[in-house]
């Protein structure tokens, strides 16, 4: 069921996410492979694909490094969807589950609480933290700072897509086992390349 629910995720992903054009990432590097996570994490279909199949992972990695996870989640706004789909197969598989979803804002806000950490999140939880697309681990990254800052501790990360350029990676050098529910060889290997050339993104 996992391998059905994997190969359905990554039709949708190559269907609605993969572009092939000249594009500047947001790194700043040119790349002629694109992937608009977006269009799949904000799809509901593609939204309970990512949720099954990533709550699978989690919990395969979690048992297998001796993990627990307290809640899960990551920089937004591209870890948003994730996280929350995930939390939500979570839920659903098991109501006794008390994994919880957070978002961690790129500054912290001005007023009110003032937090960079948002939702649910405590102080010596055991998270996992999640991206859409990996290229140079940066956003990761500053989501596992923040996280770290508000000493919570990181158990491992998930990326939906690893765009194989060096970010797994960088966030591996810091300590932190990375786990992409694809790669881009993933992605391109059956793709065909016959994605619609889009503008920039």
């Amino acid at each position: 069921m996992e391998s059905s629910l994997k190969e359905q995720l990554r039709s949708l992903l190559q269907e609605k996410s993969v572009c092939h054009g000249e594009f500047t990432l947001a790194s700043g590097a040119k790349s002629d492979f694109y992937v608009d996570a977006r269009v799949t994490t904000l799809d509901p279909r593609g939204a309970c694909l990512i949720g099954e199949v990533g709550w699978e992972l989690v919990k395969k990695t979690g048992s297998k490094l001796g993990k627990h996870v307290d809640a899960i989640g990551g920089l937004t706004l591209g870890a948003d969807p994730v996280a929350l789909s995930i939390g939500i197969a979570a839920q659903r598989q098991d109501p006794s589950n008390s994994l919880q979803v957070f978002t961690v804002r790129k500054a912290a806000k001005e007023h009110g609480r003032q937090r960079r950490i948002e939702g649910n999140f405590s102080p010596g939880n055991s998270v996992v933290v999640v991206d859409d697309v990996v290229t140079t681990g940066g956003s990761t990254i500053q989501a596992i700072e923040a996280i770290e800052e508000a000493k919570g501790s990181v158990a491992f990360v998930v990326v939906l897509v690893d765009r194989e350029e060096g970010g797994r990676e960088n966030i591996e050098k810091r300590g932190h086992t990375v786990v992409p529910i694809f790669t881009r060889s993933d992605l391109i290997k059956t793709d065909g390349g016959q994605r619609p050339k889009l503008g920039a993104a």
